[in-house]
């Protein structure tokens, strides 16, 4: 009796510790009634560290999900940048940051011969990112999401490319923004 007592107090600690966990993991809903709204997992996934190029403090992280739908989500998070001013972002050709102007990286990645543009201009280079915002503190965050690359697909692969942060902003003019220098510089790497 006494064991059998133990069982039943046992399957009711352990039935109320999983109702907490599923209550703490999809806000006090059952999971199934909430497993469409959980984020699904990339397919692919690349980081890159960005380290400022000479004479510059720019510097930060992005990151390249790709989605089983096609899609890349891209998140920045950057620091040194001037305070207040956009900053043109592009993934560029070659996975160099090795000059210390990173012209090492050579120009925008752009393998379907279009034009340039600014998102979400269709068609535009494949490594037409846009343009980040620093806050008063010269820190930015970004996000956005693009259908015209892929992490390692057969689309624009972008894995070993590299990332440019540059001085002034993309004004979309031809043929790659007069976005001024380059003021940090990172590899894609994929995960």
């Amino acid at each position: 009796m006494n064991r059998h007592r133990t069982l039943v107090l046992a399957g009711l600690t352990a039935g109320a510790l999983f109702a907490l966990g599923c209550s703490s993991s999809y806000g006090g809903k059952s999971p199934s009634a909430d497993a469409g709204a959980l984020a699904p997992a990339p397919v692919a996934f690349a980081t890159v560290q960005l380290s400022p190029t000479q004479g510059n403090s720019a510097a930060g992280t992005v990151t390249f999900a790709e989605m089983k739908d096609g899609t890349v989500h891209v998140v920045a998070d950057l620091t040194g940048l001037t305070p207040g001013q956009q900053h043109a972002m592009h993934v560029h050709e070659k996975g160099d940051c090795s000059a210390p102007d990173a012209t090492s990286a050579g120009s925008h990645y752009n393998p379907e011969q279009h034009v340039h543009g600014l998102p979400p201009a269709d068609p535009r280079h494949a490594g037409d990112l846009g343009n980040v915002t620093a806050d008063a503190k010269g820190n930015a965050h970004y996000e956005m999401t693009v259908t015209n690359i892929t992490v390692r697909g057969t689309k624009n692969p972008i894995d070993g490319r590299s990332v440019i942060v540059h001085a002034k902003p993309d004004d979309g003019g031809q043929p790659v923004g007069n976005a001024g220098g380059r003021v940090a510089c990172g590899v894609i790497v994929a995960r």
